[in-house]
């Protein structure tokens, strides 16, 4: 499942404007689809653009794992570090995502987290 929000001011869009019920029912659907599964919406946080934002990953996957995916699919370059944050704390790279979903999933069913990143090699 794939989607465009092009910077994070849509994200807060969709949590004001979009209907509760239906982000709720959307996230029961895809729970029931694919139960393995944990749905969850990424951001940037200014740095990046993040062209596919809505994902399902293994619920077995480890927060690193996850952060690999997400290098791959925005084509970071290798000077670059990306920080994934849930609830603006940086959660630990062997963590599993379903202890991270579980723990800080939002009352409509999907986690939210954001992204940012820096110039490992100096300043931008």
């Amino acid at each position: 499942i794939s989607y465009c929000i092009y910077i994070n001011v849509f994200y807060y869009l969709l949590l004001i404007f979009h209907l509760s019920e239906r982000r709720q029912a959307e996230a029961a659907r895809i729970r029931e689809k694919y139960p393995d599964r944990i749905p969850f919406v990424i951001y940037s946080n200014v740095l990046f653009v993040c062209h596919e934002c809505r994902y399902l990953v293994p619920a077995d996957l480890t927060v690193g794992q996850f952060v690999y995916v997400v290098r791959k699919r925005i084509k970071l370059s290798a000077e670059k570090a990306i920080f994934i944050f849930v609830k603006n704390i940086l959660p630990p790279t062997a963590a599993m995502m379903s202890a991270i979903y579980e723990e800080n999933k939002d009352e409509d069913g999907f986690l939210y987290m954001t992204y940012s990143g820096e110039n490992t090699f100096g300043a931008f």
